[in-house]
């Protein structure tokens, strides 16, 4: 997404590349969302503005993303929100669906209109540990404005930023399918099928070793920025991206990634009753909370993939203990109830599971408070046998991790304050902004950070103490 133009590497050894024959692959279908009922669990929803790292004009919000008789509408709308003059909405599957190599596609019709940056793209998984650009990243199609063509470009450090952009013509206000087909050798762009561009990364030639590790997928619509320009023709607002459908396959040789999803419980499609909160549980972010008897959340088009033992966990946190059970297709098929002990605390979480049995198939999965007095910060489904089981936590459930830190006031404003059971002298910090760039650094003194130069946004805290432990908190200003 990021545009910063660059003298390339060998970019000879690169066109060379294009006159390859392109060989035949079978490839098997191992994701896909189809939003055919709904926004799966499966996506997060960044927010914030700040420019995301380009100049953009937007603030991203959740609200801007809807789904229309099947059809997924990212809409960027004229209005103040968080000092932006422009809402939209960006989503990605980071740490829930991460893939090394395949075929990733989509479906999509773009707005047309000066200042507009639609994207359907992918960013190492590791973004938060490297930054950009060594995470790398993967354009599978970019549009500005109203130009007649679309963009595929990969990112990547080669003692320095890297890129080498391909473009092919196009009516981009109609649909079309966009996808990259990226193995151990190469990453190509196709466009309806059609191949218009190639890059080489075999043995990690000109530095692409990062084109060998897992990618998440986004998607997102911006309102100006650098690449675009800082006029926006605000006739054309309300613009939409409407995205059919997003698909991942992977070749029959190799096998396709583990049995195992993370789904957030903020992160539902539907709910009644609940809340949603701050959390203080390991990785930060919100929890589902205030939840009474009869009080339910659903997520939707969660897959298992082959017929068989599936264990389901849930973070849970409760003062005095509690009951949920889960079903499929809104209690048409049950998967029983789980007891939710006593954890002495609202925050204080621990890891309950359940063993069931599923057939193959999607499905909208439901969580339903037999009694409440709980909060539910996660849900992990494991195919039996796939994957090592997270370690039990009866004997710690009465206590946070030891390593962890709390944030507060969290939004921000001038300052903010670390605290933590660790001895934090001697420890460094980074500030990570949403795009993976450090923004501040140093070391930890009083507990208290200066983040007045920051600008509105969602950030990471990274604090790396003396005997090299790591420790990460979201927060946001």
């Amino acid at each position: 997404m990021k545009k910063v133009f660059t003298t390339l590497w060998r970019a000879a050894a690169l066109l060379a590349l294009c006159h390859v024959p392109v060989k035949a692959q079978t490839y098997q279908q191992v994701w896909a969302d189809e939003f055919t009922t709904g926004i799966s669990s499966n996506w997060v929803f960044e927010t914030g503005g700040g420019g995301w790292g380009n100049n953009e004009k937007q603030y991203y919000q959740r609200a801007n993303a809807t789904v229309a008789n099947g059809i997924l509408q990212i809409t960027a709308r004229k209005e103040n929100v968080g000092g932006m003059p422009y809402t939209s909405s960006r989503m990605i599957t980071k740490g829930i669906k991460e893939f090394t190599y395949g075929k990733m596609e989509a479906r999509i019709k773009l707005p047309l209109g000066q200042g507009l940056w639609p994207a359907f793209w992918m960013l190492g998984g590791n973004i938060s540990q490297v930054s950009w650009p060594a995470c790398g990243e993967i354009d599978i199609m970019e549009h500005i404005n109203s130009e007649n063509k679309i963009y595929g470009t990969p990112h990547w450090d080669s003692n320095g930023h890297a890129e080498y952009g391909g473009s092919a013509t196009t009516t981009p206000a109609d649909y079309h399918i966009y996808s990259v087909e990226w193995d151990a050798s190469a990453i190509r762009w196709y466009l309806d099928g059609v191949q218009y561009h190639v890059m080489s990364i075999q043995n990690n030639v000109g530095g692409t070793e990062e084109f060998h590790r897992p990618f998440f997928l986004l998607l997102n619509l911006a309102v100006a920025g650098n690449w675009p320009g800082q006029t926006v023709d605000e006739s054309k607002l309300p613009a939409t991206m409407y995205v059919d459908y997003v698909r991942v396959y992977q070749k029959t040789s190799t096998p396709p990634p583990t049995s195992s999803v993370t789904i957030q419980a903020e992160s539902y499609g539907s709910m009644n009753g609940v809340q949603l909160e701050t959390t203080t549980d390991t990785g930060g972010g919100q929890n589902v909370g205030y939840i009474d008897a009869g009080d339910w959340m659903a997520y939707n088009n969660i897959n298992f993939p082959t017929s068989g033992t599936y264990t389901i966990e849930y973070r849970v946190a409760s003062p005095s203990g509690g009951t949920l059970s889960s079903d499929l297709n809104a209690g048409s098929i049950q998967l029983g109830n789980v007891a939710i002990p006593a954890t002495a605390g609202w925050q204080n979480w621990t890891t309950v599971s359940k063993t069931v049995n599923v057939n193959a198939g999607t499905y909208n999965f439901g969580v339903f408070a037999q009694t409440g007095g709980w909060n539910i910060n996660w849900i992990r489904i494991t195919k039996a046998g796939s994957a090592r089981m997270a370690a039990p936590e009866a004997s710690t459930a009465m206590a946070a991790p030891a390593a962890e830190i709390e944030l507060y006031p969290n939004p921000a404003t001038n300052q903010l304050n670390v605290q933590s059971a660790l001895d934090l002298s001697g420890s460094q910090y980074q500030i990570v902004d949403g795009r993976g760039k450090v923004v501040a650094s140093g070391a930890t003194r009083t507990g208290r950070l200066d983040v007045a130069g920051l600008k509105n946004g969602l950030y990471t805290l990274v604090i790396v103490t003396k005997d090299n432990q790591k420790l990460t908190r979201r927060f946001s200003k």
